[in-house]
């Protein structure tokens, strides 16, 4: 007769040196761990690998560059060639313009046609385009070079041509250089912002173009962002294109139609020169060339850092949504009224 109390059965005897069910052996616990830190030994062994090389370079440039390093530096021009002193203020200045002229053109011309190809093209002249941006991105630099001599710099090169070295020479060869890199980093970035956001703001009515500027290519700014630093920080240090284009020049241009220097040019003569003046400061002009891509690029990421709101248990993660984004779009752009209830 049960009396309604339920009775425990042990479990049986576990025979000796017997492992159970779900159970892990010493040995097997062991060689997890092994293989675990070995993995994570390799992991760190690769990440000093790639950032060795930076940083034996920015301390070797430091380390023949700081000593030429002055206020004369930043703001005299070059003194004759054998005599001590000077700058290459007008150098400085140089790369600043031929940059900005080569990113006015570049950067919009490659981040639209990215835009172009992944919202609008068809499939088939999508991968036409990207086959020729990849082919595009591995010209040499001096080959742009000769192209925009011929169609700027050539006299009766073209209907374009100004018939002289010119920074708009200068200017045209980075864009070229800078238009299919920006357009392959940015279609990747593009590619990867989830159907669902454009379902959703196309299930709401919004226009196609807000579609790609207000949701799609906002959700995407940070990889575009980072796309156009690299082809900003690929030109900045090109010399051979400038050399068919821009030329250089020892003194301040009078405008973008005349020849200008650029600092990767100023490096290159001051390099190859037998005054050991000019030796050091070609060494100190490639530690500014460098920091002022660094500087570029901490500038635009701390400019471009998260400034979402958070709530109380997010602990500052997203609250990405495909609604939320493509209702917060449509409503500011007045495409949706949500009627009060």
């Amino acid at each position: 007769m049960s009396s309604g109390i339920a009775l425990s059965t042990p479990p049986p005897a576990t025979p000796p040196g017997a492992v159970r069910v779900g159970q892990v052996s010493e040995g097997l616990r062991r060689w997890r761990k092994f293989k675990s830190a070995l993995v994570a030994g390799l992991c760190l062994t690769c990440a000093l690998i790639v950032v060795t090389p930076l940083a034996l370079v920015f301390g070797y440039l430091v380390i023949k560059g700081v000593g030429s390093i002055n206020l004369d530096f930043f703001t005299k021009l070059p003194v004759p060639h054998g005599e001590t002193g000077g700058g290459v203020v007008h150098a400085i200045v140089g790369s600043f313009i031929l940059i900005g002229l080569a990113a006015l053109v570049g950067l919009p011309t490659g981040i639209l046609g990215a835009v172009y190809i992944t919202e609008y093209a068809g499939r088939r002249f999508a991968s036409v385009v990207r086959f020729a941006a990849d082919l595009l991105n591995g010209v040499p630099s001096i080959v742009w070079g000769i192209v925009a001599y011929a169609i700027l710099v050539l006299p009766k090169g073209s209907p374009f041509s100004l018939g002289h070295y010119s920074a708009i020479a200068g200017a045209l060869a980075l864009a070229f250089i800078m238009i299919p890199l920006v357009l392959r980093t940015s279609e990747e970035v593009l590619l990867l912002v989830p159907n669902g956001y454009r379902e959703a703001a196309l299930a709401l009515g919004v226009a196609r173009w807000k579609i790609a500027t207000r949701i799609v290519l906002k959700t995407a700014s940070k990889g575009v962002l980072t796309g156009a630093l690299l082809a900003v920080a690929r030109v900045s240090g090109e010399t051979a294109p400038l050399l068919f284009t821009a030329l250089g020049n020892s003194g301040w241009s009078h405008g973008i139609r005349d020849p200008m220097s650029a600092l990767p040019l100023q490096i290159y003569a001051y390099a190859i020169s037998p005054y050991p003046d000019e030796n050091r400061q070609a060494w100190a002009a490639a530690l500014v060339l460098l920091l002022m891509v660094l500087v570029l690029n901490v500038g635009l990421r701390y400019a471009t850092r998260d400034r979402l709101p958070t709530r109380p248990g997010t602990r500052g993660k997203k609250l990405s949504s495909a609604a939320n984004t493509a209702a917060t779009t449509a409503v500011t752009g007045g495409a949706v009224t949500v009627p009060q209830t």
